[in-house]
């Protein structure tokens, strides 16, 4: 495949400044796989935002920098792949000019191509194949080593697509921080209202 015959999203789009309008407006975009010659895409429609510099959540938060964190301060579009629990890998999306570090976590896809693909990356026929990050991330064969990638080649692109109206937008808190005391509360999750790949409503 080749990549001018991509719809793929310009650096532009990732640069802006506000990371939650990045975040919203990725819904509904196109996440693009071709790993060991494999094409898998999957429409984004779960996401949740993370600001570098006021977001206890955040790992970059107040300019943390360490090895794993260090692509966050990169200029927007690029991806940040971490472990999760030693277990998982989750794909986020670098936003933002250089040494802001804000990133967008994909949380879920509606998949649209290469099922098949996942299936056998699961190992497993269940029809839950993208309704999580870790889960997706497996299926669309995404791994830490993915880290620090552009996202307008392959292996790893997302494309452009209509984009979702605001009333179809849920708005409501992040998954799992806990921790991040008063910035828990941030309704900076987004999905796509009604959507049965949602990981959790």
């Amino acid at each position: 495949m080749k990549k001018d015959s991509l719809n793929i999203l310009p650096n532009g789009f990732y640069r802006r400044s506000n990371v939650l309008e990045v975040a919203k407006d990725l819904l509904g975009k196109v996440l693009c796989t071709e790993i060991d010659g494999q094409l898998c895409k999957g429409k984004i429609i779960e996401v949740e935002a993370y600001s570098g510099t006021n977001d206890k959540a955040c790992h970059a938060n107040n300019g943390r920098r360490t090895a794993r964190t260090e692509v966050m301060y990169a200029e927007g579009g690029c991806a940040y792949v971490y472990l999760c629990y030693g277990i998982h890998h989750l794909f986020n999306v670098v936003t933002n000019v250089a040494d802001k570090a804000d990133a967008v976590l994909i949380r879920a896809l509606e998949p649209l191509e290469g099922m098949e693909v996942m299936k056998n990356r699961l190992n497993s026929s269940n029809k839950k194949l993208t309704n999580g990050p870790g889960i997706l991330a497996k299926s669309l064969g995404i791994k830490t080593v993915h880290t620090g990638l552009t996202l307008d080649q392959i292996p790893i692109w997302i494309e452009d697509a209509e984009t979702i109206a605001n009333e179809l937008i849920i708005e409501t808190t992040r998954v799992g921080v806990e921790y991040a005391e008063e910035d828990a509360l941030l309704p900076w999750r987004f999905y796509v209202r009604d959507n049965p790949w949602v990981s959790r409503k």
